[in-house]
């Protein structure tokens, strides 16, 4: 009778439950089992060991080996290697030999009797055909398996390798995005106080000459310590919010500042739903204020406008001032606020310039028009 041997055991490093469930497991080993018992019979007709008759029923028989071999071998060699491959490295490639040695020598016992019920075998060479194949399915087993355990363990571990890297990087990124948050927020309680200060500061300058005027406008700064408050929960507001907070602004300064300050708005209502960050707007309209409006005998006029193309949105603010650069601006002024936020929502996307427009000075916020 021919020598039958064994196909390696696969998928040593993963249970087969846990990774690919039972029916694909199975479905695999017998693609597996198939495929190497027909390399077997193709090396015995090479070698001239069987004939081309003979390949039906000496394919059967591998295929029997095979079978009962493989399967243990890939289920207690896949146990051993998850188990113990961290514990014990060197000593792994022991104890998977040794399975493999005790799973092609039941292997062959149980395929002999196989053999014998289904006549492949006669009833008295039984232990000859152990003897006669045992030999030959350790040598094999031991080859493939331990090549095949070897190959998927370090795939195994590459694949836990690839797999620590990305949790690393997913968690790495969740830190940057924590720590961005946080600087947002610091960087909004910071604008916050100091544009309430000044409309307090407006509020205040009223009260002596016009109380009733003063009380329209506290209603007004209730409106924007309201915005001031909800505009701290989220990063980004709807244009059409930021500009009611300017109007409002704008008229509790004229209430001090009177004629001096006069301002229009152009704003198209295409724009109304187009996110900007939180008190961004009134910033550059409060720098105006501090640094034109309350400098000058003449005041100036405030123009507002917007416009919008295919990748951005330009929000200006013009006025009639000496102008200025923003390489001057420190961190703690409320223009160099707005920078450090336009760099972390919208990174080198978002950006402000300061240019002149004839004798006008222009402040533009520019920012992604897609940005949601």
């Amino acid at each position: 009778m021919t020598t039958y041997t064994s196909p390696p055991a696969t998928n040593f490093c993963q249970k087969p439950r846990q990774s690919l469930g039972y029916g694909t497991f199975f479905l695999r080993a017998i693609w597996i089992i198939s495929g190497i018992t027909g390399l077997i019979v193709i090396l015995f007709l090479a070698e001239g060991r069987i004939r081309l008759s003979e390949t039906g029923r000496e394919f059967l028989g591998a295929f029997v080996y095979s079978a009962l071999i493989a399967l243990p071998s890939i289920l207690l060699v896949s146990r051993v290697t998850v188990r113990y491959a961290e514990r014990f490295p060197r000593l792994v490639i022991l104890m998977q030999a040794g399975v493999l040695i005790c799973t092609a020598t039941a292997g062959c016992l149980e395929a002999g009797l196989v053999l014998m019920m289904i006549g492949l075998v006669a009833r008295g060479h039984y232990w000859n055909e152990f003897w006669s194949s045992f030999p030959f399915s350790i040598v094999i087993s031991l080859a493939f398996g331990l090549s095949m355990a070897t190959y998927e363990t370090m795939r195994f571990k590459l694949q836990a390798a690839a797999l620590e890297l990305r949790t690393q990087q997913v968690e790495q990124e969740r830190a940057y995005k924590l720590l961005a948050e946080a600087r947002l927020s610091s960087l909004e309680s910071r604008i916050h106080p100091h544009f309430l200060f000044n409309a307090l500061n407006s509020i205040a300058a009223l009260i002596p000459s016009s109380p009733q005027r003063a009380e329209d406008m506290v209603g007004k700064l209730a409106s924007l310590i309201r915005f001031s408050l909800n505009a701290h929960q989220s990063s980004l507001v709807p244009l059409s919010q930021e500009l009611k907070i300017v109007r409002d602004y704008l008229e509790i300064e004229k209430t001090r500042f009177g004629s001096r300050l006069r301002y229009q708005i152009a704003i198209p209502e295409s724009l109304a739903d187009v996110p900007v960050p939180p008190l961004a707007l009134q910033s550059l309209v409060e720098n105006t204020v501090k640094h034109v409006v309350s400098q000058r005998a003449q005041g100036t006029e405030i123009t507002i406008a917007g416009s919008r193309d295919s990748s951005r949105i330009r929000i200006e603010v013009l006025d009639d001032g000496p102008g200025f650069s923003l390489d001057a601006i420190t961190p703690e002024h409320g223009l160099g606020n707005l920078v450090a936020r336009l760099e972390l929502l919208y990174g080198a996307a978002g950006h402000l310039e300061v240019t002149r427009e004839g004798d006008r000075t222009a402040v533009c916020l520019s920012l992604p028009a897609d940005m949601r």
